[in-house]
């Protein structure tokens, strides 16, 4: 099912959170999607940071059609010939670490929804201005939940998603929430590395059932 870029965003905000996730076995990754799927997530991030990323993201994504109401994007896509490869494949949306005009240019030219990495409000306006609805604050530990509030203050219709450092405590999702993000991204604080080389998925179900009910209940 294609997605519009808005219904897009509404997606991204009702769960709240987005796990970032990669790995270089397709058998892992698929039992990782599979326990984020039923613990509730409805949006997924597999980055492209292993030298096999495009193969075994091809496959995720054939795997991934079995839940039809499932967002599968790539992150770390730094060039517009990456976003062309996943985009070929059937990549939901692309995200970038950093702010690259030819993965904007890509990117709008063929309608698919784009979201770069920002640490500056003058980055947050050039993104804007390039069209993008959804902006990553990158690397949101150092830049923190006051880095949210200040770009809101000026620029309120920009959507804002902190990822790297955040954590799925109540206490820390309570300040980026507080500061009015639209989704948070979340990648080695989610996801138990001891838990996955023991094939223990349960547990990475239940921490992102624990994460998304923090979430909730935050928006009470």
């Amino acid at each position: 099912m294609k997605y519009t870029h808005q219904e897009i965003l509404k997606k991204m905000a009702e769960t709240g959170m987005i796990p970032v996730f990669n790995h270089k076995d397709i058998n892992i990754a698929k039992s990782v999607l599979d326990a984020s799927y039923n613990a509730g997530i409805r949006v997924f991030e597999f980055t492209n940071r292993e030298a096999n990323a495009f193969e075994v993201f091809k496959e995720l994504k054939i795997y991934s059609e079995k839940y039809h109401d499932l967002l599968l994007g790539i992150g770390t896509v730094f060039s517009a010939e990456d976003a062309a490869r996943f985009h070929y494949i059937g990549t939901d949306f692309v995200v970038s670490p950093a702010l690259i005009p030819e993965v904007a240019n890509y990117c709008r030219m063929k309608g698919v929804f784009w979201v770069p990495g920002c640490a500056t409000v003058t980055e947050v306006h050039q993104a804007k201005s390039m069209g993008a609805l959804l902006v990553k604050a990158f690397p949101g530990n150092l830049l923190g939940a006051g880095f949210i509030k200040a770009v809101l203050s000026v620029m309120p219709d920009i959507r804002m998603m902190p990822t790297g450092g955040v954590e799925p405590t109540l206490e820390n999702l309570s300040e980026w929430f507080k500061a009015g993000v639209h989704c948070v991204g979340m990648g080695s604080q989610l996801f138990d590395k001891k838990a996955i080389e023991d094939g223990q998925f349960e547990v990475l179900e239940s921490n992102i059932k624990k994460t998304l009910s923090n979430i909730r209940e935050l928006r009470k």
